[in-house]
């Protein structure tokens, strides 16, 4: 079934700038909910936090977000201070008088938005209450072991509470009625039949119903039965990743830790060309299936069979960067690293010595004699080090305890296709269950170090209603396997006429069956097992000129005309739109990112190391900026068109109208 096209990327052909009828913010308060505000949960977190500055710089002050409270997130990430709004402190202090504890403050992130917290612990006794208004109200009950739907009960109700004392709200509207629901046999069978239809009413109930991607659009028709307005895609701060002309370099930089580690892991069996090492990688929350760690592995096994077969003497690294349950880092993956600390020591002991007795010889005039620079001691220590690299036992799949073994499915799956690190695979597998930290002692690296100094991020998932780690590849310039059953997949998709030459790999998990999905899978990591250093230089500049397309100064837009839809849907005397129309708009002009280099082959410097096999490979594939552009032009559909970002004064408390 092709997907439904709503209000969207290619079927919008412009965004009301309301120049002439322009929203007064002055007199008016944003109020944005979620359950992610300074609350880290997943992915909508970055969604909300990147997205932050784009609203503060529409709406200045008049912008408030709303989320659950939790003391340390509180104490870590908000800046408390009192309310600029009179009656926004009169609701509060409703609140407080009636037991419920609601705090206020500034998050700490770019843009600095005002936050309302409300304690979901304080205000639980009003739990078994405000479960019978619900049921009055839409005939729907909650069970009492479901914390997570008996909490965002409580949330809302407080913040529901919260706006009858702002008097935003006609308390006869709150609600709807309905009759009936068709509900899903999966919904009850599941015990989520509660849940399903608080998101339908909560759908239903919507003056303005969004969902972030085409492929949520097709599901919620399909389960919510009401097709969204608007279709919001998720975009990301591209400035905090920017790296101008030198991402090239921090990739260069990131992959030489990288490979300091895999030294420590592979000690012993390091007969592989870390020159000719590929790293792979796939990173979020450990969901074996919808993240696509079951296809990524079946495919792993399917590319060494093919590296073998071809004698290719590239090896590939794959990391599994998903957190699951562990007592500690594993023995011999410490050990791996102390090892290789030990040697590079003893080689820096070495080398100071040979230099320093080089030195001298030179300054006698002499010619050093080689067999005596080195005396028998310096040797006894270098063969000490060598002894000490001796390894009985294959390099460890993974580098923590796991406390489940024999149950994770990831470990349970290598088993299935033997790839155990062995000398002969040309495929080595590395699982890292717990999020990357500069502060580790075995991988000291941030997750966006780590992704920049990798080859290509692997993410086919089954299930994902925007992915943001191939968006974040995205923007720092490293290729990317994503799906046509991803709101990012099918963004690039819609956009991109040849996504795999700007680095953007989409395998089908739509139309093909599994085995089919997993050889195209392993078609894609064969091909660019293939490519030569130079053409991954070049499919990288062409992944990072994408970053604007991901921009929320550009994909901000639609929430903006979501916000002003509602107002005309909720006050049409006073906000008047035509969603149909089409303004008058500037073009959206897609520009050449000054991370580009005039031409690799020009510029030695493109990336530090600079090497002869590189020189050889040159005229492979020329490198022409006048051509690259037009490759975009070609390339790249316009999503939308768009006139300059309005920007908004920020208020200062006190200038607000009312």
């Amino acid at each position: 079934m092709p997907l439904s096209r709503s209000l969207s990327m290619s079927s919008l052909s412009g965004l009301p700038l309301w120049e002439e009828d322009d929203l007064p913010v002055e007199n008016l308060l944003l109020f944005e909910v979620a359950w992610e505000v300074t609350n880290k949960v997943g992915g909508i977190y970055t969604v909300i936090q990147t997205k932050a500055k784009i609203t503060v710089d529409e709406w200045g002050e008049n912008f408030f977000m709303m989320g659950p409270y939790y003391e340390h997130n509180f104490k870590t990430q908000v800046e408390q201070c009192d309310p600029p709004i009179a009656a926004i402190k009169v609701a509060m202090d409703s609140l407080i008088n009636s037991g419920c504890q609601v705090y206020f403050g500034r998050w700490l992130i770019e843009g600095s938005p005002y936050v309302i917290l409300f304690d979901i612990g304080s205000a639980a006794w009003n739990l078994d209450r405000w479960k019978g208004d619900l049921w009055d109200a839409c005939s729907i009950g909650l069970p009492y072991h479901d914390r997570e739907a008996n909490d965002s009960l409580i949330l809302g109700s407080l913040i529901a509470w919260f706006f009858k004392e702002l008097k935003c709200y006609d308390d006869t509207s709150y609600f709807w009625s309905f009759d009936s629901f068709n509900l899903d046999k999966e919904a009850g069978e599941r015990q989520i039949y509660h849940r399903c239809c608080l998101e339908r009413a909560a759908v239903h109930c919507a003056h303005v119903f969004t969902t972030v991607s085409q492929i949520t659009a097709v599901e919620a028709n399909h389960m919510l039965h009401r097709n969204p307005d608007v279709v919001t895609p998720n975009g990301l701060n591209v400035k905090k990743f920017s790296a101008m002309h030198e991402f090239q370099n921090l990739h260069s930089t990131n992959k030489t830790q990288i490979q300091e580690f895999v030294r420590g892991h592979f000690y012993g069996h390091l007969d592989f060309n870390l020159e000719k090492t590929l790293f792979f990688f796939i990173a979020g929350r450990y969901e074996f299936s919808n993240k696509g760690a079951d296809i990524f592995l079946e495919s792993l096994s399917r590319l060494n069979y093919l590296l073998r077969v071809h004698k290719s003497d590239v090896t590939v690294v794959a990391f599994f960067i998903m957190p699951a349950k562990t007592n500690n880092f594993n023995v011999e993956t410490l050990k791996g690293q102390a090892v290789r600390k030990q040697l590079w020591d003893t080689a820096q002991f070495a080398k100071e010595k040979f230099g320093k007795r080089l030195y001298e010889a030179l300054l006698r005039g002499e010619i050093p004699d080689m067999n005596k620079i080195l005396d028998r001691d310096d040797f006894t220590i270098m063969k000490r080090a060598i002894f000490a690299t001796q390894r009985h036992t294959l390099p460890p799949v993974t580098t923590h305890n796991m406390l489940d073994d024999s149950t994770d499915q990831i470990l349970a799956n290598v088993r299935r296709i033997g790839l155990f690190n062995s000398r002969n695979d040309r495929v080595k597998i590395i699982f890292h269950p717990e999020f990357l930290s500069s502060t580790s002692p075995l991988l000291p690296m941030d997750y966006e170090e780590f992704v920049r100094g990798c080859h290509l991020g692997v993410f086919p998932s089954y299930y994902e209603p925007w992915g943001y780690t191939p968006g974040e590849c995205t923007v720092m310039g490293i290729p990317s396997v994503t799906t046509n059953l991803s709101g990012f997949g099918c963004f690039m998709e819609e956009h991109v006429s040849d996504p795999a030459a700007y680095g953007i790999y989409i395998v089908d998990r739509r139309f093909r069956s599994a085995d089919e999905s997993c050889n195209q899978l392993t078609k894609f990591l064969f091909s660019f097992c293939q490519q030569s250093r130079r053409q991954r230089i070049i499919q990288r500049n062409r992944t990072e000129r994408l970053s604007d397309l991901l921009d929320w100064r550009y994909l901000g837009r639609f929430y903006m005309h979501a916000r002003h839809l509602a107002l005309s849907r909720s006050f049409p005397d006073k906000f008047k739109m035509d969603p149909t129309a089409t303004p008058p708009t500037e073009g959206f002009r897609y520009p050449r990112p000054p991370s580009v280099p005039p031409s690799p082959s020009a510029s030695l410097h493109s990336t530090p190391h600079h090497s002869d096999e590189e020189d050889e490979e040159e005229d492979e594939e020329p490198y022409d900026e006048d051509d690259e552009a037009e490759r975009d032009r070609q390339n790249i559909k316009v999503p939308f068109t768009l006139a300059p970002v309005p920007r908004r004064k920020k208020k200062q408390p006190g200038e607000y109208g009312n």
